[in-house]
């Protein structure tokens, strides 16, 4: 299908999500449940219908054989979060591209998004299993939580009380890109030990560049502090701890620290929700699971020196695109994987459609210091591509 530059945009989607369409009839068909129980104290401007199963579509399983993929075990689906407001349409259904391109395996999608939103989701991912939500805050604090740092961003906080029947989670930032398979960080689940019941990527590798240890005015994980724009999380584990904080000697669950949190700080953070989990798993480090920040990599890891050594090892697994580096000329190296994401069309030939373009435009930025890195971009892509 051509399409014309004045139309660019509508027809790369609809020739995208067409051609998932026709990839997904090869998957197995999966029982698409609402996976969210009552709404108890927190709500949104149109709660009645959140959870509601909006499509009951095939699952996308790449391109395995239907009959075999029908027999994987119902446990064997990770679930995916996203949190979207504004302008990240786009953005979103990038990220989620990218997620489903190398899956071998079903991923459930949990799409938290405003309301005016809700249309442009509904159209363009009805071939995934998934549920849409409205941005839910509980209702005396609704307008302090939405404003707290990005539109929407606080959201992932309240995740945990929301999708009540959802046992274990992957939340990510829309500025997520997948280069590797979902159930590849979904398996890091089975490392937890008998404490810890999240994973998250130290927000900084080098001391020297830090943010946390240099500026921070509040507690915080480790030496370092986490990143949360990749959090994974035993749901059910989170729900049934009671946290140490500094707020009072009685330990708080989950639902019972988030208000005192922000009371307490709110004056103090400078990064909103990620900054109460620092403030959270800086009383409960036994609780945190740190992942190699290849998992999380971001223009820090690159733009003073290549400083995440387990990306130079292994690639990127999950590049994360934050500051805006897709969408301005910032970072050409980062801009460069999104818009080869978005172009490409499912059913295409990866190897000559995806991998080779983006290597072409790579190279024309080396002139950046993540461009003189970007060989670690595709690294980890290229074997993803081979096992698909």
């Amino acid at each position: 299908m051509r399409c014309y530059p004045h139309a660019y945009l509508l027809c790369t989607v609809f020739t995208f999500f067409s051609l998932l369409y026709v990839y997904s009839q090869l998957a197995s068909t999966l029982e698409d449940r609402d996976e969210r129980s009552g709404g108890g104290r927190i709500s949104g401007s149109s709660s009645h219908d959140a959870g509601h199963t909006l499509r009951k579509r095939p699952g996308v399983l790449g391109l395995r054989d239907r009959d075999s993929a029908t027999k994987e075990p119902k446990n064997d689906r990770s679930h995916l979060a996203v949190v979207a407001c504004g302008a990240r349409l786009e953005e979103t259904l990038t990220m989620l591209k990218s997620a489903v391109l190398f899956s071998r395996k079903p991923v459930h999608i949990h799409i938290f998004a405003e309301d005016d939103l809700h249309y442009g989701f509904r159209n363009a991912v009805s071939v995934f299993t998934f549920n849409i939500y409205p941005i839910m805050f509980p209702e005396e604090d609704a307008s302090e939580w939405k404003k707290l740092f990005k539109p929407c961003a606080s959201q992932r906080l309240f995740l945990p009380l929301i999708l009540k029947q959802v046992d274990s989670l992957l939340y990510v930032d829309t500025d997520i890109l997948f280069l590797r398979p979902v159930e590849d960080i979904w398996g890091l689940l089975s490392q937890f030990n008998v404490s810890q019941l999240a994973a998250m990527a130290l927000e900084h590798e080098e001391p020297r560049i830090g943010w946390y240890n240099r500026f921070a005015r509040h507690p915080y994980y480790g030496k370092m502090g986490v990143n949360s724009g990749v959090m994974l999380m035993n749901m059910t584990r989170i729900r049934e701890k009671f946290f140490k904080n500094d707020m009072t000697a009685v330990t708080l669950q989950w639902g019972e620290i988030l208000k005192p949190l922000l009371q307490k700080y709110k004056l103090n953070i400078t990064w909103g929700d990620q900054d109460l989990l620092n403030i959270i798993f800086h009383h409960n480090p036994e609780s945190l699971y740190v992942f190699p920040c290849q998992w999380n990599y971001r223009p820090d890891h690159c733009i003073y020196g290549s400083n995440c050594q387990q990306a130079e090892e292994e690639g990127v697994f999950i590049l994360h695109g934050n500051r805006g580096v897709y969408h301005n000329d910032k970072q050409p190296a980062f801009r460069a994987v999104y818009e080869a994401i978005k172009q490409y069309s499912f059913g295409e030939d990866m190897e000559s459609s995806l991998l080779q373009p983006l290597e072409a435009a790579l190279q024309a930025t080396t002139h950046s210091y993540c461009g003189r890195s970007s060989h670690l971009f595709t690294k980890r892509l290229r074997e993803s591509i081979r096992l698909v």
